[in-house]
């Protein structure tokens, strides 16, 4: 079973890293190709491309033309400890032990625009690029097209390593917002597709409020990797923070999780 995770747009490389452990970042050679066209870009350009002010597009023209194809821990970071909003918050992972790490560096995919895949501890630069960036490059008009089949053949490879111990497709926990599943291309994918929902009560309705939405989702990547689950079955126990499995509105691939906040 592996867990899909959108990155995340803010990014911590300030505060003090607890752990020594990383990895290099697996799609190194197709992250240099999109930084050599986005070196090419003026600020003006970023800044439209990626709806930027003038101050973020600077800020990140100065990253692109600083990235370079290695990785160190002086001037790189753990993917999980480097993106740090609302889903990342839920999961908390600075205090998450180190045998926890390495179980979700094989368990937890963190799907990101520019590197591809990021598993946990990848060391990544810092970096600003949305999937959904309608970015030319040789391979087509955006990021969906450049990385086409690539993403999912890793999770066909990956989930041939890690083993549920049952017969049949592995299983893919989606955790990650529509834009980014978007380039997991389900032809290929050879896996079923579990997706979480979580909705909160407000004014007489259940709703999905995207905050809520985000930090749940977080949370819930945090308990299969505390609990290590490995059978999506196991995932209706998750009662973080008042949510509650609703097996009545569920069904076998679209896990809903409610709660009523007081």
């Amino acid at each position: 079973m592996l867990v899909l995770l959108s990155p995340a747009k803010k990014l911590d490389y300030d505060s003090p890293v607890r752990t020594t452990l990383h990895a290099e970042p697996l799609f190194v050679k197709q992250a240099a190709e999109l930084i050599k066209v986005l070196k090419k870009k003026s600020v003006e350009d970023i800044a439209g491309l990626m709806k930027l002010s003038d101050a973020l597009a600077q800020l990140n023209a100065d990253r692109y033309a600083e990235w370079k194809p290695r990785f160190t821990e002086a001037d790189s970071r753990q993917a999980i400890l480097a993106f740090n909003g609302d889903v990342y918050e839920g999961l908390d992972a600075p205090s998450l032990s180190d045998s926890q790490l390495k179980w979700a560096q094989q368990h937890v995919a963190m799907l990101s625009g520019l590197y591809g895949v990021l598993r946990p501890l990848d060391l990544m630069r810092p970096y600003r690029l949305e999937m959904g960036t309608r970015l030319e490059t040789g391979s087509g008009t955006n990021l969906y097209q450049f990385w086409g089949s690539t993403i999912a053949k890793y999770l066909n490879e990956q989930l041939a390593e890690t083993p549920d111990g049952k017969k049949g497709k592995g299983v893919v926990v989606n955790l990650a917002s529509e834009e980014y599943f978007k380039a997991v291309d389900l032809k290929t994918l050879n896996a079923r597709v579990v997706q979480c929902v979580f909705q909160d009560y407000k004014s007489d309705a259940w709703k999905i409020i995207s905050f809520h939405a985000k930090r749940a989702r977080g949370l819930m990547a945090r308990y299969i990797i505390q609990n290590k689950v490995k059978q999506p079955e196991k995932l209706a126990g998750f009662d973080a923070e008042g949510y509650a499995f609703a097996k009545e509105v569920s069904s076998e691939d679209r896990l809903v999780f409610r709660r009523r906040q007081a």
